[in-house]
C-alpha cells in the first residue's frame, strides 16, 4: 500500500471528529462520512456528503469511494439514540437506526471487501455502546447496536484467514459529544451526578475512545479480532442511569 486510507462515519463532530483527526496526524488520508462537514482544517481529512440512514445513498457512496480508493480500514462511528420510552417508539426509529448502524456498515464493507482481500490487509472497527447492556430509553439504539457484536464476530471469523480483522468499541458516557449532551444538556445538574456514578469517578472524552479505535486499527494490532471493548470507565461491570 503506497497510501493508508481510513474510511470514519460520523466525522463532522465529536467522537467521530477526534478520530478523522488521530488518525490523519498517525498518516491516515481520511474519508469522513457525514451529513455535514467537520471542523477539519487539512487535506488529508476529505467530507463526503451522505446520509448514513438512507441505504440507497450510502451503498452508492460507497461503490464510488470504492472505485476511487483502496480503503483498507473502516470505523463505522456514526449513530444516533432516538431516546424513547417503549411505548412511544416507533417502527421508523427501528428501521432507521437499523440503517444507520447496521446496513451501513454492511454496505461500505462489502464494497471495499474485494480490495482488501487482494491486499491481505484490512482492519474494521465498529462503535456500538455500553449501552448494549441495557439503559433505560434506548430501545431501538440498544438493540440495533447490539447487532454490531454479532456481525464483528462474524466477520471476524470469515475474514480472519484475509488478513482483515474486525473489532467492537462501546463507548460509555462520553462528554464534549452531540449524543450526549442531546439527552443532558452541558449545565445541567445530572451532569455531576452521571460523573459520580461512574467507578472512575469521570466523564469519558473523545480522546479516550479515539485511543481505543486507534489501537485496533494499527498494523500491529493483527492477532486482536472479534473483540469487543468497552471504554466506559467502568461503567460496564455496574450500572448507570441517565
Amino acid at each position: 500500500m503506497t497510501e493508508r486510507i481510513a474510511l470514519v462515519t460520523g466525522g463532522s463532530s465529536g467522537i467521530g471528529a477526534r478520530l478523522a483527526r488521530v488518525l490523519a496526524d498517525e498518516g491516515f488520508t481520511v474519508l469522513s462520512l457525514s451529513r455535514r462537514p467537520g471542523p477539519h482544517d487539512d487535506p488529508s481529512i476529505r467530507h463526503v456528503e451522505v446520509d448514513l440512514a438512507d441505504p440507497v445513498a450510502t451503498r452508492q457512496a460507497a461503490d464510488a469511494l470504492a472505485s476511487q480508493h483502496e480503503i483498507t480500514t473502516i470505523v463505522h462511528n456514526a449513530g444516533i439514540i432516538r431516546e424513547k420510552p417503549l411505548e412511544e417508539v416507533t417502527q421508523d426509529d427501528l428501521d432507521t437506526l437499523t440503517h444507520l448502524h447496521l446496513s451501513a456498515p454492511l454496505a461500505l464493507v462489502q464494497a471495499n471487501l474485494a480490495t482488501m482481500k487482494r491486499l491481505g490487509y484490512g482492519r474494521i472497527v465498529l462503535m456500538s455502546t455500553r449501552a448494549v447492556l441495557g439503559l433505560v430509553k434506548r430501545t431501538a439504539y440498544s438493540t440495533t447496536k447490539s447487532g454490531m457484536l454479532g456481525m464483528a464476530r462474524t466477520w471476524a471469523l470469515e475474514l480472519g484467514p484475509h488478513g482483515i480483522t474486525c473489532n467492537v468499541v462501546c463507548p460509555g458516557p462520553i462528554a464534549q459529544t452531540e449524543m450526549f449532551h442531546d439527552v443532558i444538556p452541558a449545565d445541567s445538574p445530572k451532569i455531576d451526578q452521571i460523573a459520580a456514578s461512574v467507578p472512575v469517578r469521570r466523564l469519558g472524552t473523545p480522546d479516550d475512545v479515539a485511543r481505543a479505535v486507534s489501537f485496533f486499527v494499527s498494523e500491529s494490532a493483527g492477532f486482536v479480532t472479534g473483540q469487543t471493548l468497552f471504554v466506559c470507565g467502568g461503567t460496564s461491570v455496574g450500572s448507570i442511569t441517565y
